[in-house]
């Protein structure tokens, strides 16, 4: 019989946190995080990919969301440095989106970011994927 989760609809992901904001934080990685889910054996328990996170901890961010992508329940986002929206750092989020979509991601993405500024002034970046 399967878990009450399943049987709930509930499906369940796990994020794994960089360990410079969230020191010794059990699951730091996508591969810490996808052998525990691995580990656990529910077909209904997913990696929750944060971009932010990743990139802090591992980088290969278009490659790592490519190969995995069938384990991703969820993906959220946070430019580096500071946890700020698309667009104040180093990651390449029109190339990142662009690439969602070429490989076929069809949920949604979240927003976890720290304004820089204004909240309702961190929203610019949006326009092009309304």
């Amino acid at each position: 019989m399967p878990p009450p989760s399943k049987r709930a609809g509930i499906e369940l992901v796990l994020e794994p946190l960089n360990t410079r904001d969230t020191p010794g934080f059990f699951v730091a990685t996508t591969r810490a995080g996808l052998a525990l889910i691995d580990a656990v054996g529910s077909d209904n328990l997913h990696l929750q990919y944060d971009i932010y996170h990743a990139q802090v901890m591992e980088g290969d961010l278009a490659r790592t969301l490519q190969e995995r992508l069938p384990q991703i329940g969820h993906i959220q986002l946070a430019d580096n440095p500071g946890r700020h929206e698309p667009g104040t750092g180093e990651i390449n989020f029109p190339f990142l989106l662009q690439h969602l979509d070429a490989i076929g991601y069809t949920g949604w993405v979240g927003c976890e970011y720290k304004p820089s500024g204004r909240s309702e002034d961190s929203f610019g970046w949006l326009a092009p994927w309304r």
